[in-house]
């Protein structure tokens, strides 16, 4: 019998450290500082609880094998969010690195160390005039059969102050994303099983993914072109049928996305994509009226929800050993 893996995205919305907390870098402070204010220990803990709640509700209730997750403003709260998954069979490890974001936060990696070894890290800066959010690149051996894995988390720059306004800080990172495929495959060779994930600002259609970072709904292309660093989305068939990650003035955009790399899809590939498994996790509890995410907000913005959770839904998938 085969071996499967869920691996699982999320954006946690903003999983500051405390007001006052002294792990915050001092070039931060007063970037975050209005963003942060009445965000005491009381409210971090109970976010985290929340978190913790639905993470451990994933892969049939026994927790996700490896979380990505964004939005998370230091490896301190990552530390804490493991704690509170203690009821789970797992024994958890972090991979993560301080990026150069402006607002401080971060992308990090969770993984089940008595399934997984840790081999190499990356934190791949992303440069236009100053650095932005970075790629984070984890390399992974499965224990069991030393198969490897390289996971790719992002997490693009906002469309806060516009879509097009934006488009171009986006493409930087996506084409950025694909020359470190290109990297990666050159040193690991081009068969090697590469998973994407992140939080992308953009959907499966945009022309940061299709274009620059070469995603696409094409599996024949992506397999027959084994010179090529192009991404089979595993969204497109959710994205079809109008389903996403995020809520936009009502309407669900997908915005959060998982791009495998054709070394899952070769004929005598070592590790392989469950078909049809990818979903968006939307629990019940998660949801408002309107099928929309629970967000757990802050008290900066008057927005805070102590029964929220999050501004996106997680997505997973299954890998097959």
């Amino acid at each position: 019998m085969k071996d499967e893996y869920q691996v699982a995205w999320w954006n946690l919305e903003n999983l500051f450290d405390i007001e006052n907390s002294p792990s915050r870098e001092k070039r931060i402070k007063s970037t975050i500082k209005a963003e942060v204010r009445g965000w005491t220990r009381k409210e971090l803990v109970r976010k985290t609880v929340q978190l913790s709640k639905i993470i451990g509700m994933l892969n049939e209730n026994k927790g996700p094998d490896i979380l990505g997750v964004c939005e998370i403003e230091n490896k301190n709260v990552l530390q804490n969010l493991i704690s509170n998954l203690s009821f789970l069979e797992r024994k958890y490890k972090i991979a993560h690195e301080e990026m150069d974001d402006g607002r401080g936060i971060d992308i990090g990696l969770i993984y089940d160390s008595k399934k997984f070894k840790m081999t190499k890290k990356f934190s791949h800066w992303i440069i236009r005039r100053n650095s932005t959010r970075d790629i984070l690149q984890v390399n992974l051996t499965i224990k069991k059969s030393n198969k490897e894995l390289i996971i790719v988390c992002n997490h693009w720059p906002s469309r806060r102050e516009g879509e097009s306004y934006t488009e171009p800080f986006r493409i930087v990172a996506a084409d950025s994303l694909n020359y470190f495929i290109q990297r990666i495959q050159q040193i690991r060779g081009k068969e090697i099983p590469i998973l994407v994930m992140g939080d992308f600002n953009d959907t499966p259609r945009n022309k940061s993914i299709m274009q620059y970072a070469l995603g696409t709904n094409n599996l024949i292309r992506v397999i027959n072109d084994n010179n090529s660093t192009r991404l089979y989305n595993l969204m497109n068939y959710l994205f079809s049928k109008k389903y996403g990650t995020y809520f936009h003035r009502s309407k669900p955009v997908m915005l959060d996305q998982f791009l495998a790399s054709r070394g899952f899809f070769i004929k005598n590939s070592t590790l392989s994509i469950k078909p049809r498994s990818v979903k968006i996790e939307n629990f019940q509890e998660m949801k408002n009226k309107n099928n929309s995410p629970k967000k757990f907000g802050r008290p900066s913005n008057k927005t805070l929800n102590e029964n929220g959770y999050s501004d996106h839904f997680p997505i997973s998938v299954t890998i097959v050993n």
